[in-house]
């Protein structure tokens, strides 16, 4: 969490009178405290136990990342938890790592979106698309984390790909910071590091090893390859300087991470938690730049989940148009 993250939570913490302690209390579950999800999730539970509007509070607490959450809300241990999209949908149909359809989840929101973020150091790039990673010939390449919303969805495009994941590559289960860190040090040579831009461990590499490293693009065609089972994912421009020594834009992929909820958390806290959200978007931007992407206009854009009834008031009421698919009838 930074510095600004953390003047933030103590302000608004400080501000929390005692009635506050009488409210009842939601949990939230997001990612781990180096991820996005973390400081985002935090600053989303500052706002709500800080607000007179309401008669809840929220708790951010930290996990693995989606798979986690998918039984942390199936337990009953959270209420509310941020996930990527294709989490959502493998866990409702019951799908991909998740055996058992989660038909208690709905969807309030997406959030940014979660960008495949995809490297090898510039010496092993022959075309400079995802299916580079087919011609490694065993190196050496982090996939993530072991059992991390990385890992699953890395193996998952690779498996799209038709890239032999076993043959073609020497596997490594490092967290973003440690892979960052394996790459200057020549321990591997390259990485899957999905995210919101920019990542810190992603920028940090880029600073320290320059035109030495190299994000892969995504073709037409591999997105298509990506796409069979869900539609969810898009293509996704990463900016000139995103990331230090970056001069051309960079066409990759993205999909949605999206705030979901048990249906059975009363409307009104669902509707309240979806308009201080929205209301307060610019708080949330100033926490970490991967919000700035966010937008009402978006808010469904990529959620595989129906609407949870109190988020689905919300949106009517902003005269949002709701694909039928979203409404849980």
């Amino acid at each position: 969490m930074n510095r600004f993250t953390l003047l933030f939570v103590f302000f608004f913490l400080s501000t929390c009178s005692e009635q506050q302690a009488k409210r009842q209390t939601y949990v939230l579950t997001t990612g781990t405290t180096s991820a996005t999800y973390y400081p985002v999730g935090v600053a989303l539970a500052t706002l709500v136990s800080a607000s007179d509007d309401v008669d809840f509070s929220l708790t951010a607490i930290s996990s693995a990342g989606s798979l986690e959450n998918v039984k942390l809300l199936r337990d009953n241990q959270a209420q509310f938890g941020m996930m990527l999209s294709i989490f959502g949908a493998w866990a409702f149909e019951g799908n991909g790592p998740i055996s058992n359809p989660q038909t208690h989840m709905r969807s309030v929101t997406a959030l940014w979106p979660n960008v495949e973020h995809m490297l090898l150091l510039s010496d092993f790039v022959t075309e400079g698309s995802f299916t580079d990673l087919g011609r490694l010939n065993g190196g050496r390449v982090s996939i993530g984390m072991r059992n991390s919303g990385a890992e699953i969805t890395g193996f998952y495009i690779l498996d799209a790909l038709n890239i032999n994941h076993e043959k073609n590559l020497s596997v490594a289960y490092l967290g973003y910071g440690p892979s960052a860190d394996a790459l200057q040090d020549g321990n591997i040579i390259g990485l899957n590091a999905p995210g919101g831009p920019p990542m810190a461990a992603l920028t940090r590499a880029h600073a320290l090893l320059g035109d030495d490293l190299t994000i892969l693009e995504v073709t037409q065609d591999e997105l298509d390859l990506i796409n069979w089972e869900y539609p969810i994912w898009n293509f996704y421009d990463l900016a000139p300087d995103t990331y230090p020594g970056q001069r051309e834009n960079i066409r990759t992929a993205a999909s949605s991470n999206v705030l979901v909820a048990r249906d059975d958390v009363p409307e009104e806290i669902v509707y309240n938690l979806t308009k201080l959200l929205w209301e307060n978007l610019a708080v949330l931007k100033e926490i970490h730049t991967a919000t700035n992407s966010m937008s009402l206009e978006n808010a469904l854009q990529g959620i595989p989940l129906p609407l949870h009834k109190g988020a689905l008031r919300y949106y009517q009421e902003q005269d949002i148009e709701i694909p039928p698919h979203l409404i849980d009838i």
